[in-house]
């Protein structure tokens, strides 16, 4: 980490009480940092861009919404310094927070974060279809300004920390859509490539030269032709005009790999634009998956060899 003499910060989404406090605080090395909260996701990532903090960690990906798109576009288009260092999954179960008392009859707005009532359409459907939704920056700020305002016609969609925090009841216990979600977190930082862990992921966003017909496909030989498996592929709009739009590709291994490193060679050479976010230790599967993976590669590389050390 950067300079270790120094007080190391990690900024993170507030207020106390959010699932991003609760992945960050999961992480032993990272809890025994100073924690710094912030409003938004844009703030916590400017923050880290700008260095006023050592840290930057943030939600990019949610199992049932898809992409954090805060996250994801400020590391892509907003960002000149920040690099992926890790990532974080958690489980994410949900609740309806209320004042004590109130039932379900009593309510008649429910405050959350976009992804956290989107995660909970099913039960709203069913028991709240007459509230109104309303948007929050986090889902602890949803529980939070519930209970600052005393307002007994107003649920708050949050984690289970929240309640503990702002003192509110929980009406309703995992009211999720979905039992088995998860919310995957990035830490970024300025500190460079994270070292190889022999079990990594690399993030890069692949502008397209021309957008000409098989233009994708040949992007996605170059990691089909070296048996590199994507654990991610998203297009997302350039911001240069309407209909033309880049990709974010996750694949498995690390650019130190020499498959890799070559795959993101011939990537650059033939698109010409690609950005680089970071080579990290995955969170998913195992070392031995990508090594089964790649053993394709490996006996190649070595019928390969022995030929040219045939050579005169």
């Amino acid at each position: 980490m950067t300079n270790p003499a120094a007080t190391q910060t990690v900024g993170y989404l507030g207020p106390s009480g959010t699932f991003t406090e609760q992945a960050v605080s999961g992480e032993p090395d990272l809890a025994n940092l100073e924690l710094v909260q912030f409003g938004s996701i844009v703030e916590v990532l400017r923050a880290a861009e700008r260095g006023d903090v050592t840290y930057g960690f943030a939600a990019i990906e949610n199992m049932i919404e898809g992409s954090v798109n805060a996250t994801l576009d400020t590391l892509a288009f907003d960002s000149d310094e920040l690099l992926i260092q890790r990532e974080v999954v958690i489980n994410v179960n949900l609740n309806l927070l209320v004042q004590p008392g109130v039932t379900l009859a009593d309510i008649k707005h429910v405050r959350s974060h976009p992804m956290g009532y989107a995660q909970c359409r099913h039960f709203l459907a069913d028991h709240l279809s007459h509230a109104a939704i309303e948007a929050t920056n986090s889902t602890a700020d949803a529980a939070r300004e519930l209970a600052e305002s005393g307002r007994h016609d107003t649920a708050a969609i949050a984690p289970r920390r929240s309640a503990e925090v702002y003192d509110l009841t929980i009406l309703a216990e995992d009211i999720e859509d979905h039992p088995e979600n998860q919310t995957r977190f990035v830490l970024v930082g300025r500190d460079g490539i994270a070292s190889p862990s022999g079990h990594d992921k690399t993030s890069i966003l692949i502008y397209q030269r021309a957008d000409s017909p098989g233009s994708l496909v040949g992007i996605l030989q170059e990691f089909a032709a070296r048996s590199i498996n994507l654990t991610r592929l998203e297009s997302r709009p350039t911001r240069r005009g309407l209909g033309d739009y880049c990709f974010l590709v996750d694949c498995e291994g690390h650019i130190a790999d020499e498959v890799v490193g070559d795959a993101l060679r011939n990537v650059h050479m033939k698109q010409g634009d690609v950005k680089f976010l970071g080579s990290y230790p995955s969170a998913y599967g195992t070392t031995e998956e990508q090594v089964d993976n790649r053993d394709g590669v490996a006996d190649a590389d070595t019928w390969l060899t022995a030929l040219r050390n045939q050579i005169q």
